[in-house]
């Protein structure tokens, strides 16, 4: 996936904590979804216009409104917070449903299981990203100024 450009629609906080509002071309943030091959998450998504981000800005960064930039999120990062969102409630839920199925229940109680296991999971995941050092890793970071603003 290629690190997306965008235009910076505000600049708020102060210096060295200074985030910015980028506007991106969702049509081009990733080229393996504009070819159809992507993860599909586009499939949950608005996939034309543009989306609004906000993004942290590196300390020897000088950035303004209208400017042009670009914003990434390591992948290692991405990965992981992929894991947590969609791996911690499937876990649950398949966990939920191994113990009932394991413990002699029927049908009805495994999937009853393995929708506690979720909604368990779903919780689990929450907490974890509501952890302060868990926001700023998974914040995009402005990288490079690419053309001034008016």
């Amino acid at each position: 996936m290629d690190n997306p450009r965008g235009r910076v629609i505000a600049v708020t906080g102060l210096e060295p904590a200074l985030h910015a509002l980028v506007e991106v071309d969702a049509s081009i943030i990733c080229a393996r979804c504009a070819e159809g091959k992507g993860c599909g998450a586009g499939l949950l998504g608005r996939t034309s216009g543009s989306r609004r981000v906000d993004a942290y800005v590196t300390s020897d960064l000088k950035v303004r409104e209208g400017d042009e930039v670009r914003i990434e999120l390591a992948p290692g990062n991405l990965l992981q917070a992929a894991t947590i969102v969609y791996g911690l409630p499937l876990a649950g839920a398949v966990l939920g449903a191994a113990l009932a199925y394991f413990s002699g229940f029927d049908e009805l109680y495994a999937a009853m299981a393995a929708l506690g296991g979720t909604v368990a999971g779903l919780m689990v995941a929450r907490l974890r990203l509501r952890r302060s050092g868990c926001f700023r890793q998974f914040t995009p970071t402005i990288v490079e100024r690419l053309s001034v603003g008016r």
